[in-house]
C-alpha cells in the first residue's frame, strides 16, 4: 500500500516505517497520523516479526505540524476531544504494539516526536539527536505523552522534562533510560537491524506474551490517565494562552502570556 506521508518496507522479517515529510522535518500532520495508524495495522497483520520506526532526512520527527495545530483554535471542545483521542490511540497503539518495536532516531525528535521515539520497546539514537517535551512553550499541555512518561522515568524526572520544556541530547536521554543505545549515524540502521535479528532468535509467541504481560501491569492505571489526558489536551486548546503560544511561534516572536 502506498502512503502519502510515510514509507513502509519489508525485509527479512522486519517492517520499517519511515516518516517521510523531510521538508517539514517529519512533523505530525493529520494525514501522517492517519497513515501511521493504517501502517501499524498493516504491519501487525503481516508476517513481519519486528517493526523499525525512523525518519527521512535529518530529523526523526519535529512534533506536531504547527500550521495544522493553528486550525485547532477554531474547533469546538467536542472536536478537540475527538482529535485528542486520535492522538492517544496512536501513541498507545505504538506503546502496546503486539510485535517488538525499535525506534531508529536519526535526528531531532521533539514534543510528539519524542513521544513516538520513546513509545517503542527499544530506542537507538545518533549522538546528534535532540529530545524535548516542548509543549508548554507554546501554551500546550503534553498530556498524552506524560501519562506514559511518568511510568518510564518517575514523577520527579517527568516534572523536570515536562515543566521546563528543555531540550536534552541523546547522552542524557540514555542516562534517563529513554534511549537504549547511542550509535554513530552511519551505524544507526545497521544496529537497528542487528537488534531486530537478535529479537527474531527468540520465540515470537513468547515475546508477544511477554510484552502483553508487561503492558498489563499498568493497563488499569493507564486507562484512567489517558482519559484524563485527552480531556486536558482538548481543554487547553480553548485557552488564550494556547492561541497566543501558537501565534507567537508562527510569527517568530516572544509570547505574551495572559495566564488564561
Amino acid at each position: 500500500m502506498d502512503f502519502e506521508t510515510l514509507l513502509l518496507a519489508y525485509d527479512s522479517g522486519t517492517a520499517t516505517i519511515t516518516l517521510n515529510r523531510p521538508e517539514k522535518r517529519n512533523a505530525l500532520s493529520f494525514q501522517l497520523l492517519t497513515d501511521l495508524m493504517v501502517a501499524l495495522d498493516e504491519v501487525e497483520k503481516s508476517t513481519a516479526q519486528i517493526l523499525i520506526l525512523t525518519g527521512a532526512g535529518k530529523a526523526f520527527c519535529a512534533g506536531m505540524d504547527l500550521e495544522e495545530l493553528k486550525t485547532l483554535t477554531g474547533k469546538s471542545h467536542a472536536e478537540n476531544v475527538a482529535d485528542s483521542k486520535k492522538m492517544a490511540r496512536i501513541f498507545r497503539r505504538l506503546y502496546e504494539f503486539l510485535k517488538p518495536t525499535i525506534a531508529a532516531v536519526n535526528g531531532a525528535a521533539i514534543a510528539g516526536g519524542t513521544g513516538l521515539a520513546t513509545m517503542c520497546d527499544f530506542t537507538v539514537a545518533v549522538p546528534e539527536a535532540k529530545f524535548g517535551y516542548t509543549e508548554v512553550r507554546i501554551g500546550f499541555v503534553p498530556a498524552i505523552v506524560s501519562s506514559i512518561l511518568v511510568w518510564q522515568v518517575g514523577h520527579k524526572t517527568a516534572r523536570d522534562l515536562l515543566l521546563t520544556a528543555r531540550i536534552f541530547d541523546a547522552a542524557e536521554a540514555y542516562r534517563l533510560g529513554l534511549v537504549n543505545e547511542v550509535v554513530e549515524a552511519e551505524q544507526l540502521q545497521r544496529r537497528a537491524c542487528e537488534l531486530a535479528m537478535q529479537l527474531m532468535e527468540n520465540s515470537p509467541t513468547s515475546v508477544r506474551l511477554t510484552k502483553k504481560l508487561i503492558n498489563g501491569f499498568i493497563t488499569a492505571q493507564l486507562d484512567a490517565q489517558i482519559e484524563q489526558a485527552v480531556e486536558e489536551n482538548a481543554r487547553i486548546r480553548q485557552t488564550q494562552d494556547f492561541r497566543e503560544g501558537v501565534a507567537s511561534f508562527l510569527e517568530k516572536r516572544k509570547p505574551r502570556w495572559s495566564g488564561k
